[in-house]
């Protein structure tokens, strides 16, 4: 969990890795079943690829998916 992802959590909006295929309705539907909580909102934002050197040859970090799910007033996820 990112500084960024914690201050949102305490928001009410919660940060997920998923994958690049689902969308938003996958999306909250898992949530819904996984954590037992009712989505109210979700965004998701297509992070990109980046280049990076690995002992000093030329790399590629593949991109990610996030879902930044929303949830109804009262609800929270516990994480340990």
């Amino acid at each position: 969990m990112t500084e960024k992802s914690a201050i949102l959590a305490e928001k009410g909006t919660y940060v997920f890795k998923v994958s690049p295929r689902m969308n938003k309705v996958e999306v909250a539907k898992m949530v819904r079943a996984m954590h037992n909580v009712t989505p109210v909102r979700v965004n998701m934002v297509n992070l990109p690829r980046t280049n990076v050197l690995v002992r000093g040859k030329k790399g590629v970090k593949s991109g990610v998916r996030k879902a930044l799910v929303t949830l109804k007033k009262g609800d929270k996820l516990e994480f340990m």
